[in-house]
């Protein structure tokens, strides 16, 4: 791809004629569809789907195909704080006031604070969260970074059921969303659990993960290097003190929700809206 500059300064690379080619092909396969889905098969959102699947385009085209039915069946646009304000008490994810270097937002992730046993609570919650940050990206940007804070983190905590279907949900759905995922002081016990779930994730998603230690001397050049520490939460060595407000985090959802409102106004027919051949109950791609 060559670079072409955006508005925060981000080069955003500029398909090559072969890649342009290949989105070609793989809108062929997708077939017609209808307005309200069209929007989530920008060139951006193929290409993600094409280097998801190392740019085999029959393989890029079914996965975007499930991720098109997930969304006609789930909603996901359409769940709104109301909806999850429970879950989100505690503030085991959301979306943090810093963002990164390049603009990207930020979300932060305490699973020590879990406060729900409903995997389907939880999992809807995080998909709440991934549109949110998604809705905040900069111009340009398609990709945002997860920031996982082990503090007070236990055996109480682990849930491989759970880690699963975190993984498929992002994985198959949320395909190369993930600049950089940074974990916070992980203790010494979760080394083993870590060897357990890397299978669970895609060689890619496993390289973008860093394990960060306060007490290594590295640390500071990591985050320095993608952060301005002056906004980054002291938990993450940073000097903003003021930490997670409910309060203050339901007010800037339940803005958010108000700009995304009319993305979700126009009810989709499942019968309608579904893309071609997705009403088979098992997809074949010629």
């Amino acid at each position: 791809m060559n670079p072409d500059q955006v508005p925060n300064g981000f080069v955003k690379p500029v398909p090559t004629e072969e890649e342009k080619g290949k989105i070609e092909e793989l809108r062929k396969l997708l077939g017609p569809l209808p307005e309200k889905l069209s929007s989530f098969c920008s060139d951006d959102a193929v290409l993600r789907y094409l280097r998801a699947r190392n740019w085999h385009v029959k393989k890029a085209a079914k996965m975007l195909k499930e991720t098109l039915k997930w969304r006609v069946q789930y909603k996901p646009e359409e769940i709104c704080w109301e909806e999850i304000a429970d879950e989100a008490e505690t503030g085991k994810i959301y979306r943090s006031s810093c963002v990164d270097k390049h603009g990207r937002p930020v979300l932060i992730m305490r699973p020590s604070v879990e406060n729900s046993k409903s995997m389907k609570g939880q999992i809807r919650y995080l998909v709440y969260c991934m549109e949110n940050a998604i809705q905040n990206l900069p111009p340009g940007e398609e990709q945002m970074v997860w920031m996982i804070d082990f503090n007070g983190y236990s055996l109480a905590n682990v849930s491989l059921r759970t880690t699963r279907e975190t993984a498929h949900v992002l994985q198959e759905h949320y395909p190369e969303r993930l600049s950089l995922a940074i974990l916070y002081n992980p203790p010494k016990f979760f080394e083993p659990f870590w060897k357990v779930a890397r299978p669970f994730l895609e060689p890619k998603t496993r390289n973008k993960v860093k394990f960060v230690y306060s007490d290594e001397p590295n640390t500071k050049q990591i985050m320095e290097e993608n952060f301005d520490m002056d906004k980054m939460e002291s938990a993450f060595g940073g000097n903003d003190d003021s930490g997670f407000s409910i309060e203050k985090h339901s007010e800037r959802m339940k803005e958010d929700d108000k700009k995304s409102a009319h993305l979700g106004s126009e009810d989709v027919s499942e019968d309608e809206h579904q893309p071609h051949g997705m009403n088979e109950e098992k997809e074949s791609i010629p």
